[in-house]
């Protein structure tokens, strides 16, 4: 049987995208490949449709190195609006219970945040794209099911208050500097309950993950505008390298001749010293032309071995 041609160009490279509100993260991603006329691509870690901001994209050979933005910590700017609680936890949802937040201060949200600061409890929110059997929470949901979640561990290394707007629904705009896997409409839900008037996130943006920031993002109306007239391959300019997904990991550059068997799956010895990596580290590894060849994890007996390899390298 032959195999069916894959529709769209080899291209490799990461995008830094401001999704816009409104659009899920699978039809920004979609957008981006139609755009660019790519063959494969893939996101770093689901924004919701009310969410703003930085969503990495990831092209061709780069969606090898997916997981470790997934992994990465990220920093988000929002809005909590106190005195409202909704069904989903954001501005998407049906209203379920409102109360006077009149009496809020900035003082009383202050003495509030060391709570929520350094790793935290959170139930995920039966709206949120957590999978159980299979099936995503927000779709169960959807059809009047709850099912039980586990707690889990998150990490809030920072989380500071911007600005503060009393009022019968008082708003507080937040910044949250966390690891993955923090749910921020949890932490405003759980905020409200403490505080005792109920609250919801009213407007979300992802403002860095990882190494990205909102500051190098592109949106899709300019994606679209350069896009305009011309060919995919025109775009490609916007790409970060392979490796950037991972720059924050030590580089190993290797002869030819290790690189050789690292490129056939095989550990290889490396000529670096390693006082900055451990067993289990995760490296990037350079051939000595300055070809990414790939990812790599410490062994115990100092070899690297193969994780992640680019292909044609």
């Amino acid at each position: 049987m032959a195999k069916r041609r894959q529709k769209g160009r080899p291209v490799d490279g990461i995008l830094i995208l401001d999704k816009p509100a409104g659009l899920t993260s699978n039809e920004a991603l979609q957008k981006v490949k139609h755009l660019f006329y790519a063959a494969k691509a893939g996101h770093t870690g689901s924004l919701d449709p009310l969410a703003t901001g930085v969503l990495p994209i990831c092209l061709g050979e780069a969606t090898k190195f997916t997981q470790f933005l997934l992994e990465a910590d990220k920093v988000y700017r929002s809005t909590f609006s106190f005195g409202v609680a909704t069904e989903t936890g954001d501005a998407d949802g049906d209203i379920v219970s409102c109360s006077d937040a009149s009496g809020l201060t900035a003082e009383k949200i202050e003495a509030a945040l060391p709570a929520f600061r350094g790793e935290i409890e959170q139930i995920p929110s039966m709206y949120s794209a957590l999978k159980h059997k299979g099936q995503p929470l927000y779709k169960l949901a959807r059809q009047g099911i709850e099912v039980e979640r586990k707690a889990r561990s998150a990490m809030i290394y920072r989380f500071e208050l911007l600005a503060f707007r009393p009022g019968e629904v008082a708003e507080a705009d937040v910044e949250i500097h966390c690891s993955k896997g923090t749910y921020i409409r949890t932490i405003s839900e759980d905020m409200g309950k403490a505080l005792g008037v109920g609250a919801h996130v009213s407007s979300l943006c992802r403002s860095a993950a990882g190494p990205f920031g909102l500051d190098e993002a592109v949106t899709l109306e300019q994606l679209e505008a350069l896009r305009e007239g011309k060919r995919g391959e025109d775009l490609d300019f916007l790409l970060r390298p392979l490796d950037a997904a991972v720059a924050d990991r030590l580089a190993v550059e290797l002869p030819e001749s290790s690189a050789w068997y690292f490129r056939r799956g095989q550990p290889v010895m490396t000529p670096v010293a390693y006082r900055d990596a451990e067993e289990g580290d995760i490296v990037r590894i350079f051939r000595d032309d300055g070809d990414f060849l790939g990812v790599g994890e410490v062994l115990d007996d100092g070899r690297v071995t193969p994780r992640r390899l680019v292909a044609g390298q």
